[in-house]
């Protein structure tokens, strides 16, 4: 006689995607979802066991996730499958619909502030950040995206997001993200009013606005991760503005956070993956104004570089370049405008030191650091950078002094990006031959990276 069914979510979610009397489908699905795990040989018992309370680990339930995501057309959260409760964001899937990207947003913004405090489970997944460049990139354009709803949800509402989106942007800037506080804010506000919005009713005209300001939230708070160095979470959040860029009919601000996920890449040593999103990014950005162009190009100049492409990169810092003249003449919108001399010089300093570079990277280094007051971390980046070109260019002397005025900066900033330049500067001073002024700057990058 056969044991009763103990996991009815389970259950009904396989009835729902056309699984109930095909375990052995649903088992071939989970074999080919997880085929880059190694080799995966789930039959149908497996399928009866999990009905009747076995609990599978939670790389094959993010598995089983994405399998139904893709059948049902909308969202399933790992909470959804019955196995208990779990600190996983579930798997990263570029939502296939705008209320499956309604039903995304809700689930993992529920998700961070419920776990805000703990190290969220995997990794970031390159394989994932391609699907999702190419949903935007390729997908068709949302024909409609209004919506009935409980809460009417007027222009005004909208543009009030964006006065939030600028102050978060702006306590980021200035702080760093390593804290968690203000992202349990962000996210807080998230669950509680904008969550209730896109599930509200409004125009095709309001919701698209509305789209897009919520894709400026989600894309804040995913960069907001990426420096805290939470990068699972960050991933979700920037594919999940992705789609919302998308649902709101903003190429611009989709490419813009294409590009973000290119930086992620970058940053996590994923340089081929990265160069291909960037890419992505500006082919999709299409005639793009110019001050998104800039950006876009010395994002790609990074990427190259990281990877060993000289050409390439020398090319795209050019364009870059090219593009930043223009920017007075043709701004671009209101988000873009951040992007400066000094961002590029940032960038030019990073990708020309990865190609060994060195003194035409150092040539960059004073405009790197021409930056507004409240570029605090920015500036704290850039002079971390211009001490490690210098010490792998072999002028410890010059190292340790800029190293020292990286710790003379130090105001407070929590950042994991930053924290790890710290450590890139200690890795290429630590083996130098032993004097007074290395043995103080390596005790003073000690202490300030003990408290980023």
């Amino acid at each position: 006689m056969a044991r009763p069914v103990t996991n009815a979510a389970l259950e009904e979610l396989l009835r729902a995607a056309g699984y109930g009397n095909a375990h052995a489908a649903f088992a071939r699905q989970l074999n080919h979802a997880g085929r880059n795990e190694g080799t995966w040989r789930y039959d149908a018992a497996s399928v009866y066991w999990w009905l009747r309370g076995r609990r599978p680990g939670e790389h094959v339930q993010a598995a089983m996730a994405e399998s139904l995501t893709r059948k049902l057309g909308r969202s399933v959260a790992l909470s959804e499958l019955g196995f208990g409760t779990t600190n996983s964001l579930g798997s990263c899937v570029y939502p296939a619909s705008v209320d499956a990207a309604i039903d995304n947003a809700e689930r993992v913004w529920i998700a961070l502030t419920k776990h805000l405090g703990q190290q969220a489970s995997g990794a970031f997944d390159s394989g994932k950040a391609l699907q999702a460049a190419l949903g935007w990139r390729y997908d068709l354009r949302d024909q409609m995206v209004s919506r009935n709803g409980r809460q009417t949800v007027s222009s005004t509402d909208v543009q009030s997001l964006y006065a939030l989106a600028d102050h978060f942007t702006d306590l980021d800037r200035r702080h760093g993200s390593g804290s968690p506080r203000t992202r349990a804010v962000m996210a807080d506000f998230l669950v509680g009013q904008v969550t209730p919005m896109l599930r509200g009713t409004y125009t095709d005209a309001v919701g698209r606005e509305l789209m897009r300001a919520a894709a400026t939230l989600s894309g804040q708070l995913a960069f907001m991760s990426y420096d805290a160095g939470a990068q699972p979470v960050a991933q979700h959040h920037a594919t999940l503005g992705l789609r919302l860029a998308k649902a709101a009919d903003d190429r611009l601000y989709g490419a813009h956070l294409l590009a973000n996920l290119a930086t992620q890449a970058v940053f996590l040593g994923h340089s081929r993956e990265a160069t291909r999103l960037v890419e992505a990014a500006i082919d999709g950005a299409g005639r793009a104004p110019a001050s998104v162009l800039a950006r876009l190009y010395a994002t790609a100049a990074t990427a190259y570089g990281q990877s060993g492409e000289r050409r390439a990169c020398q090319l795209a810092l050019a364009k870059a370049e090219r593009a930043l003249d223009k920017v007075s003449a043709d701004p671009g919108p209101r988000w873009a405008g951040y992007f400066s001399p000094a961002h590029l010089a940032g960038a030019a300093l990073r990708c020309l030191g990865d190609l060994k570079l060195y003194s035409q990277a150092l040539r960059h280094a004073p405009d790197a650091l021409i930056l507004s007051s409240q570029n605090t971390r920015t500036r704290a980046l850039h002079t971390a950078l211009v001490a490690v070109t210098h010490a792998r260019a072999g002028d410890t002397d010059a190292a340790c002094a800029w190293g020292l005025k990286l710790v003379r900066q130090d105001g407070g900033i929590k950042s994991a990006r930053v924290q790890q330049r710290v450590r890139e500067l200690t890795t290429a001073l630590s083996p130098k031959h032993p004097s007074r002024q290395l043995t103080k700057a390596l005790h003073a990058l000690a202490a300030v990276s003990a408290a980023i």
